[in-house]
């Protein structure tokens, strides 16, 4: 008896759309926006944008690299020198400050920098500035004074129209009553939306299947329940 062949799955690597058209914009996220496109009048020049994990800070903060030409820096491996060089550049990106801070007297000395309108510097969280790591007096205190853009959970319409995005970054045509179908059966958060498309990408490469609601209900009960929202 004769078997069909299992489809082979290339994982590649999936770049998400990440232009300022792409941002899809709610009441979650306005007032991170908002706190962005002011950057000219941030108080001392930095300001912190706080959200959980796949809620947009990442996507924000590089819409304002590409239009500052700011540098990049990981707040974890962030050194005197790199911090240095990075605020010749006159606006930086400070990503993740709850990964931790490698050099706490870098980021002051950048803060400074920035106070002296020298350069703009973003700062991107997951947690507030009060529940962060930080053991240098000056530096926190000066990290909790910051403007804060707090982005929230998405509201329903937000979350639809992400998972719409989400499908046709991939390439997957998708119609509405699968997004209903799905709205009601996952976690209302950004990192469910983005673990459950994947699922749903690699699902329908390997089975050779349009996104049904099948195959979606087919993804949500083969992912780890933290992922599937449950």
């Amino acid at each position: 008896m004769s078997t069909q062949p299992q489809q082979l799955v290339f994982d590649l690597p999936h770049r998400s759309a990440l232009e300022l058209e792409d941002f899809l914009v709610s009441g979650s996220n306005q007032g991170a926006i908002d706190l962005i496109d002011g950057a000219v009048s941030w108080p001392n020049g930095a300001a912190l944008v706080v959200g959980p994990a796949g809620s947009g800070k990442s996507h924000l903060a590089h819409v304002w690299r590409e239009k500052t030409q700011a540098v990049l820096l990981g707040a974890d491996v962030a050194d005197e020198a790199t911090a240095r060089g990075a605020a010749e550049a006159g606006a930086v990106v400070v990503e993740d400050l709850d990964r931790g801070i490698g050099d706490e007297a870098a980021l002051f000395h950048l803060l400074n920098i920035a106070r002296q309108g020298k350069a703009l510097v973003l700062f991107t969280s997951q947690l507030p500035a009060g529940d962060l790591n930080i053991a240098l007096p000056d530096l926190r205190s000066r990290v909790c004074a910051l403007p804060v853009a707090e982005i929230a959970a998405p509201d329903e319409a937000l979350l639809q129209a992400v998972l719409v995005k989400l499908f046709s970054d991939r390439q997957l045509g998708v119609e509405p009553g699968v997004i209903s179908f799905l709205m009601v059966r996952m976690e209302r958060s950004m990192a469910a939306a983005n673990a459950i498309v994947a699922q749903v990408d690699r699902l329908g490469l390997a089975m050779r299947r349009r996104v049904t609601k099948q195959l979606v209900q087919k993804a949500l009960d083969s992912l780890p329940k933290a992922d599937a929202g449950e």
